[in-house]
């Protein structure tokens, strides 16, 4: 992906099959590499759970990261067999010494069983096959058992329709077999069976323990989801896989086509985007400044810009994005134990209602350098985070873990991490729970109309300084018009900050040179009247990157 080489991450997660001859005899080996940053754990959740084994990869130069141990985690929950490797060990800046002792301290593992290797000049890469091979348990199944294969992703082939990756657990599967999708009950052909190889190998079966393609001429992307069950219509199994988990949205935000006629063009794209990206979660909507669009569930805010930046390279879609949040639980004053779910601003009831709002709140872990522990932690506390819990991982890296409300760290909080910590902080964070906070809606009127896109939910605390903001921000976004332009931030009735946008006003007194200054004062009465009358009828263009402003408050 272009995109994953511009930024220098992984953002797909990708297998592929390889053969490879050890002491004489003949393995086939079945690989996923799996992006490491948090916003994409959902990739590595599914990869893991189509896997055996795993093999934990540690930069030799940067030393173990905070996405780094919560992946570990995740594959120690699974009962994957462990394979440590200290990579780019050829690099001048590398320490293998000290993150060998890092290594060693995290997993309890001895320091020969380490594997040294770097991909660059091929140092190790024999001995990292050989402990697959000697320390990966074979995949475990039944072939005579009715057909059970693991949807782990799809991509949408315009000329094929839907090319479904899986694992089979047990039994196998034949070209021409009549199959059966275990979620939605429909029954198809299988047109095309093989395994990923750098190109696509078709092959007549596809046994147990093994990873392939799937091409059933499916053209609608809703019909396949990801996690779901492969089995034969003739032969079906009894239960589907389990243990494969949901994915849980973290932010939100409204994507909305810029012409509303492209709605359908754009809701086909979101659907073909989600099939290749199952942690994409999305529900129509409309906004009175915007028209109709989309809900979108995000796992982060790169997810976010990464889905943004996908759909306008790969499917020609150029989309405005309304201000990110975060999803509340409200409750009523009448029916105080029910749940009303805030994805958005303006679902929040009247405050003249309103008992108690949730916000959820995470567990942060940061790893940075001893030195920086100082500004890291006035950066937390700044957005609301408590700390729980400091360890020194070694003489000069700490660990520092926060509990802290998601919604502060939404925004800017991982830029300005980088900066605080010269790039030596790295940040992960898993959900703990819904905590009582005082939040408060702030609106954006902007001559005198509310533009619901601008909502947001914020602390009391800090209402005052984001509306103020706000309003700055779009003041210098916003063109200037024939007539002056007020922008409030208001919560409720109370406005709580104005800014003014004056209008572009042509000199009427120009020809009066000399004379009574009557004159002057009618034609300026006369301008005044005719401003009065646009303000009340015109209408005023946001552009788009005053939507994604909000986000950059800080800058």
């Amino acid at each position: 992906m272009d995109l994953e080489r511009e930024r220098g991450i992984t953002i797909k997660s990708h297998a592929i099959q390889m053969e490879y001859k050890h002491k004489g005899e003949e393995y086939v080996l079945n690989l996923v590499d799996t992006p490491g940053h948090v916003d994409f754990s959902y990739e590595v959740s599914r990869s893991i759970a189509a896997c055996e084994g795993a093999l934990l990869v540690v930069d030799a130069a940067q030393s173990i990261q905070a996405q780094t141990i919560s992946n570990l985690y995740l594959a120690l929950e699974h009962d994957l067999e462990i394979i440590p490797i200290l990579n780019k060990v050829d690099l001048p800046s590398a320490k293998p010494e000290e993150v060998t002792d890092n290594i060693v301290d995290l997993l309890g593992c001895t320091p020969e069983s380490i594997i040294r290797a770097s991909g660059k000049t091929g140092v190790g890469v024999e001995n990292i096959l050989t402990a697959i091979i000697e320390k990966v348990p074979p995949p475990r199944g039944n072939l005579k058992a009715p057909l059970q294969a693991l949807i782990f992703d799809s991509v949408y082939n315009p000329f094929r329709g839907v090319e479904t990756y899986f694992r089979v657990v047990n039994g196998k599967i034949n070209k021409g077999d009549k199959i059966k999708f275990y979620s939605t009950g429909k029954d198809y052909y299988a047109d095309e069976v093989g395994t990923l190889k750098l190109k696509k190998q078709k092959k007549d079966s596809i046994n147990t323990g093994d990873v392939g393609y799937l091409i059933t001429g499916i053209k609608d992307a809703r019909e396949v989801k990801v996690g779901d069950t492969i089995t034969l219509s003739d032969n079906p199994t009894s239960k589907p896989i389990q243990g494969f988990e949901h994915v849980k949205p973290m932010v939100f935000a409204g994507i909305y086509p810029v012409d509303t006629e492209d709605y359908e063009e754009l809701r086909a794209s979101m659907e073909k985007l989600q099939l290749n990206d199952a942690s994409l979660v999305f529900t129509p909507e409309s906004s009175a400044a915007l028209g109709f669009g989309f809900r979108c569930g995000f796992l982060g805010m790169l997810h976010l810009e990464i889905i943004q930046e996908r759909l306008e390279r790969e499917f020609d879609m150029t989309v405005i994005t309304t201000v990110p949040n975060v999803s509340y639980h409200a409750y009523e004053k009448k029916s105080s134990d029910k749940v009303i779910k805030v994805n958005n601003p303006s679902d929040l009831p009247d405050p003249t209602k309103l008992d108690r709002v949730e916000e959820p709140y995470i567990k942060a872990s940061i790893i940075t350098k001893s030195g920086y522990i100082g500004a890291v932690m006035t950066l937390c506390i700044e957005k609301r985070g408590e700390i729980t819990n400091q360890i020194y991982l070694t003489s000069d890296r700490v660990e520092l873990t926060f509990d802290m409300p998601l919604s502060e760290i939404v925004f800017d909080f991982y830029d300005r991490l980088k900066t605080v910590s010269r790039g030596y902080a790295s940040f992960d964070y898993t959900p703990l729970e819904m905590r009582v906070s005082k939040l408060v809606k702030v609106d954006i009127l902007i001559n005198s109309n509310s533009v619901d896109a601008l909502s947001a939910l914020v602390h009391t605390d800090n209402a005052y300084n984001i509306g103020k903001k706000m309003c700055e921000k779009l003041k210098e976004l916003i063109p200037r018009q024939q007539f002056d332009i007020p922008i409030q931030a208001a919560i409720g009735t109370k406005i709580i900050s104005r800014e003014t946008i004056k209008a572009l006003r042509k000199d009427v007194t120009a020809k009066c040179y000399g004379g009574d200054i009557s004159r002057k004062r009618k034609l300026l009465e006369k301008q005044k009247k005719g401003k009065k009358r646009m303000r009340q009828v015109g209408n005023v263009e946001i552009p788009q990157q005053a939507f994604m402003a909000v986000l950059k408050l800080n800058d």
